[in-house]
Formats: C-alpha cells, structure tokens, sequence
C-alpha cells in the first residue's frame, strides 16, 4: 500500500475562463480521499495551496495572469518536491493544466536527487506546448510542457539551472488538438505524439505498455498528468476545452491498470475540471473511478452506480 498526500490547487487564472478554480473542491465531494483509503492506502489531505501573487514577476503581454500562475508553480515546485523526498506519492487536484509547470518541475527535481530519469505521460486533448511566441491566446494551460521541457523561459518563474523533463521523455497520449506553431516545436523537440489516429490503429494496450516498458528499461519515475478533455466530451463534459473524438471509458480505464500493474507511478495530476460545466458531477465522478484504477482498483471491484 502506498503513502499518498492530496494537494489542492485551485488555480483557473491559466485557462482564461471561470470554473476550474471550482475543480478540488469537487473532487473531494466525488469522494477522491474515501475511495483511496477504501483501497488501504494511507492519505493525507494538506488542503488547498493559497499563494500570493508573484509580484516580483512584471506582466507579460504574451502570458496572461502571470504574476497568480507563476505563484501556484512555485507553491507547487515545493509542496511536491516536499511529499516526493518523504517518500510519499503527490496527487494534485485541480485547477486548470498550467499547475503542472509546477508539480512536474517539483517532480524533476526529486528526480535528479534520487539520479532517476523523469518521464511524463500527458493525457489531453491538447499538445501544450506553446510559449508566448506561439500562443494564439497567451492562455497559460497551453504552456507547461514547454515550460518544463525548458522551452518557455520567457519570465524567471522557476530559477533557470533547475532540473528539466528532456523532452524526447514526455509522452502524450489522445493528442487531436495542436496549433500550427506547437506542432512544429513538438517535432522539433522530439516529444513522443499518440494522437487519436494512433491509437485507432495501434491500439490502447500496445501504446501504454510501449510507455512503460521504455520508462521501466531507464529505471525512471513515471509523471501522469491527466486532463478531463481526455476523454471524450460526451464521457466527461466538465471540461472548458472540450474536443470531440477523445478517450473512450474503456480505453481510460485500460491506461489506469496497466499503470498500476506497473508500478512505476510517483505522482499525478486530476486537471481542468470545471465543475460549472458538469453534469451533476459527472465527470469529477468518471476522474475519481479513473484515480481508483490507478492505485488498485479492479474492474470486479468497482460498485455499481445508481441511475
């Protein structure tokens, strides 16, 4: 059984719409904490991170609100880099995806501390990898994976001789939404795309496994950062970026048990719930069934759901 510690973050400031600051809070009604301990794993609640304003940091034209952004990747950088050197497992509950420039960079530095190689495997919708070059919006959700790849330097957000993610170890997985400029700077960086096309044709359990055995030939930690517009919109409609032709049930859930049979997962983060977009905590529902597979639960063992 495993230690794990949840650490709210309930930051929207990066999407450019209302709602998913909303995001943490909906998860622990959707019984994120219960469901863990019922699988007999110790969990700690720290709350939610509250930072100020990172007033040192001048505005940006191309990286809006970056002054509350850069706070929570700060706040983030240490709460996860503090539960991983514990030994514990961190579980970020969102907030919109700009908070894992912070809790991938918080991980990378465990990482380098322990002399393991970071992976990531991204579950979106979307690519984020742009920078304020490349955004059409300068919405900031858009932006971790450069950042933590070291591709977004644009601002001193996190000192710049921190560890880094090489990109050629970030995988993403349900891909069917990149700008045009994005696309070139994935390709140009090596970052490992299986976009919707892909996993038609080669199929959800050749994909993931392929993951895992590259991540456990490196003896690396494994980052699973998983977006609600992973899933396809009609699976799970609490999301502001929705994308239709996304991850079925099924597939999800696959993702989930070969992880955990892996054993390989040091942390994860819940992102881009927007429980004013929801139906009736449909989808907080579906990302906690989802957490459930990842640290033990078995398909036999979930309970039936009442209509």
């Amino acid at each position: 059984m495993k230690t794990i510690t949840l650490i709210g973050a309930p930051i929207e400031e990066g999407s450019g719409r209302r709602g998913a600051g909303m995001g943490p809070t909906a998860l622990r009604i959707a019984g994120i904490d219960t469901v863990l301990a019922e699988l007999g794993h110790t969990v700690t609640d720290e709350g939610d991170l509250k930072p100020v304003p990172a007033r040192d940091l001048a505005k940006h034209p191309g990286a809006n609100n970056l002054q509350t952004v850069a706070a929570f990747a700060r706040a983030l950088d240490e709460a996860v880099h503090d539960t991983a050197r514990k030994g514990n497992i961190p579980i970020i509950l969102g907030g919109d995806h700009a908070l894992s420039m912070g809790s991938v960079s918080g991980m990378a530095r465990h990482a380098h501390e322990v002399g393991r190689p970071l992976f990531v495997l991204w579950l979106d919708a979307h690519a984020d990898f742009n920078s304020p070059v490349t955004s059409p919006s300068g919405n900031m959700h858009g932006m971790p994976v450069a950042f933590f790849c070291g591709e977004a330097e644009f601002a001193p957000i996190l000192p710049r001789d921190r560890p880094l993610v090489d990109p050629k170890r970030v995988y993403q997985v349900g891909i069917r939404s990149v700008d045009a400029r994005e696309r070139e700077e994935i390709a140009e960086h090596g970052v490992n795309v299986f976009d919707m096309r892909t996993i038609d044709e080669m199929g959800m359990a050749h994909i993931i496994r392929q993951i895992v055995d590259e991540v456990r030939a490196a003896n690396g930690l494994l980052h699973v950062s998983l977006d609600v517009d992973f899933m396809d919109p009609e699976l799970a409609p609490g999301v502001g970026t929705t994308v239709p032709g996304g991850a079925t049930f099924r597939e999800a859930h696959l993702i989930m048990e070969v992880l955990c049979d892996s054993g390989l997962v040091s942390s994860l983060d819940v992102v881009e719930l927007n429980p004013f977009l929801d139906d009736r905590g449909k989808s907080a529902r579906i990302l906690v069934e989802l957490t459930a597979s990842l640290f033990g639960r078995r398909i036999l063992d979930r309970p039936t759901r009442a209509a």
